[in-house]
Order: C-alpha cells, then structure tokens, then sequence
C-alpha cells in the first residue's frame, strides 16, 4: 500500500507540474518547492528547529498562539514553518513568529528523507490534519517525536474503513494527538490509538489575542459612520448572489463592506456588476475619496478581515453554499450574529453556533432578511444573539495551555 500511495503523491506532483503552465497557484508552488530544500539546507544549519506544518493560512493562524508559547519558553530554539498552499505561505513567510518558512517538498519517500535529515527537527507538529504518510515514517523511525494540533476526525474518512488500516497503523506511532472533542478522541482509540488528549480548539485562543489587540482601522470607521453595518468576510459568488438580494432591503439602515476570498480583477469585477444600482468603492481607490458617502465597500486585499468584524453588527461567513465554510470565530470573538450558508455540518464550532442560534444557516436571502429585521424591531433578541457568540468563545479558551501540560521538554 505504501508504493501504491507514493505513486499517487508521484502522480500529483506530476498534475502540479502541468497545472503550472496555466494556473497561477500551481505555479507559485510548483516554483516554491523547487527553492525548498535550498531554503532548509542554507537556514537549518547548526539550528535547533522546531518545525510546524501547516496546510494554508487558516492553518497557520491555528497554531500560531502554540508557536509563539512555544517560543517564549525554547528561546534558543529556530522556528520552522512550512506550508501545503501558497495561500498560507505567500501571505505569512515574513510573519514575525516563523524563523524559516518554506514549502513542505511532495510527500515521496526519499523527500521525506532528505527534509528530516536536513531539517533534524527536535519535535514536529501538524496543525489539524495533512497526514503524509511518508514523513510521519520519517520521523518515526527517526524518533523524533511528533504531535497533531486541533485535529478533528470523522468516521466517513478513510482511516476508519477497512480500505484504510494500513494508514490508521501509520497514525498510531505519532506521539500524541490533541483533539477538538470526544467523537475525535473515541474513533482514535477505537483504532487502537491511545495517546489522545481532548483540548480542543487552539483558533479560540487565536481570535481572542486578535480581538484584545483593538487594533483600530480608520477607513471602516470612515465608511461605517452612523448607520449599522453588515461585514461579508470571505465570500464567494453565491454568497454575493445572496447579498445583493438582500442589500436594497436594508441599506437605509445598514451599509456593506465585502472582504472576498479571491480577490482577482475577475472576481472583483463581477461584485461590481451585482452592487451597481449602488454607491461601490474599493479599498484599493479609497485614498482623497470620502469614504461615508458610499454604502457598498470591497476590501480588495488580505490580511485585514479578522480586524473588520470589530465595526460589524451583523457577519455574513462565505462559502457555506458551495466551497466550505471559513473562520467563523473570526466575527464570533466580538460577539455578533453570524450568517452562512447550508453547507457547514464538517464545522463543529458552526454546528455549535447554530445549536445555541447565536449562528443561523440560511438557504435563501428571505430568511437572511427576515432574521435582520428581526434584530431591528427585536433588541433583546440581538443582544441575545451576540452574547451567545460572546460566551461561546470564552467557554473554549485555554486550548494552547492545555497541550502545553502534555508536551515533555524539548
């Protein structure tokens, strides 16, 4: 089984290479990878490295508040983070908590070889998932121990059907596995995985330390003035299709600032078409432009989302109609009411968010609107809202303490 998984890594390393010549992304990792080894021989030289493996920036941003206790107690220690996706990389290789950066070469037997002897990491950890079958042997047979971060699992994948035991006796030499919650922790052991510890979800503690920053963006304050404000944090196309149905509804009470997922000229054309009955303007043009006498707002760059919800009143979280569902503790950590889409049963915080209704999953753009105006003609009933999204995230922090207890000195 191990051949037949390294000649399908083998076979996807090769699709990357031909998805290069005409997809962007493919490209800046195919290129990336190329430069990894190089990075890792040139930096981890003589360096006592600490590697954490992230997918992509959501990733990153989970196991961020584990890196930086981590690096205040191992000071004399090197920080390496590598990524799966340019999205997490080219965003965050100049973050000031990673040391090194690098994209994490394909998982081929000799790759995973050549990176562990390279890297010679004191401790490994994979945030939430990116189970590579042949670096997780790696670093076994080296001794070197590893650990999984926030990691979540369900029984419809494919560690826990018959097909899938040969990779489920891969997981159990990993060190120990740190758990969201029990459903996690049970199918674990029931596979005969007992180093399991329930300490939840280390993105609670993230958003928390963002929201204690108050960091203060003037533009939104600008924009937003003295009417409510509806923030639509990383939205796709049926999520803009919902907005713009909704919009003309509430616009004498509300403006909308949109921070979409891609953020191309296509994509960003395109809500300009669906918003253009109205005043728009883009981050991008706000500069000698008097931002309060628009009432639509595109934020046409990264990096400043999880600021924004400060100024919201209402969230709307994209991707729940089609592509999976984004951080919604991102909004939730200032206690507002949350909007998304059908599509979120794989997320347990929404899951959870929608139990207690501080979140509601709409379908079409006539719930979303009867629930705003809801909350405008029903005041207890909003801030009831809001304070369920409050109490949930301080019901969860104190994830990275928690694994802080099991981690021996490294």
């Amino acid at each position: 089984m191990r051949f037949l998984y390294s000649l399908f890594i083998a076979l996807y390393s090769f699709g990357i290479f031909i998805a290069s010549f005409f997809n962007e992304k493919a490209k800046f990792l195919q290129n990336g990878r190329k430069k990894s080894f190089q990075i890792l021989e040139e930096k981890c030289e003589n360096k006592k490295v600490i590697w954490f493996h992230c997918a992509s920036l959501g990733e990153y941003e989970q196991g961020k508040p584990l890196i930086q206790k981590l690096r205040t107690k191992y000071s004399n220690c090197t920080f390496l983070v590598t990524f799966f996706s340019p999205s997490g990389y080219e965003v965050k290789k100049n973050d000031k908590d990673i040391d090194i950066a690098a994209y994490l070469p394909a998982d081929s037997p000799r790759n995973a070889r050549r990176f562990i002897r390279t890297v010679r990491p004191v401790a490994a950890f994979f945030v939430k998932y990116e189970y590579w079958y042949n670096y997780m042997k790696v670093l076994s047979d080296s001794k070197i121990p590893f650990y999984y971060l926030s990691a979540i699992f369900r029984p419809s994948q494919y560690f826990f059907k018959p097909y899938g035991r040969w990779f489920a006796r891969q997981l159990r030499t990993c060190t120990h596995f740190f758990v969201q919650n029990e459903t996690s922790a049970q199918l674990l052991r029931g596979s005969g995985i007992d180093q399991v510890a329930i300490t939840g979800d280390t993105r609670f503690d993230r958003v928390f330390a963002i929201a204690q920053q108050q960091a203060e963006l003037p533009f939104a304050a600008e924009f937003k003035g003295d009417k409510k404000l509806l923030v639509a944090g990383s939205s796709w196309q049926p999520d803009e299709s919902v907005l713009a149905e909704i919009f003309p509804k509430i616009k004498n009470s509300y403006k909308l600032l949109i921070a979409p997922h891609v953020i191309d000229k296509e994509h960003i054309n395109a809500i300009k078409d669906l918003f253009k009955e109205e005043k728009i303007v883009c981050f991008s043009e706000k500069d000698g432009k008097n931002l309060a006498e628009y009432n639509v707002l595109i934020v046409d760059t990264i990096g400043l989302l999880s600021k924004l919800y400060r100024y919201a009143d209402v969230a709307m979280i994209g991707g729940a109609f089609a592509t999976g569902l984004h951080n919604t503790l991102e909004a939730a950590v200032f206690g507002i009411p949350l909007f998304f889409g059908p599509e979120y049963a794989k997320f347990q915080e929404a899951v959870e968010l929608v139990r207690r209704k501080g979140a509601f999953s709409i379908r079409t753009s006539d719930e979303m609107s009867d629930h705003i105006a809801q909350f405008e003609t029903d005041t207890e009933f909003y801030q009831n809202t809001c304070q369920v999204c409050k109490d949930f995230v301080a019901e969860n922090l104190g994830s990275c303490d928690k694994i802080m207890t099991y981690l021996p000195e490294l």
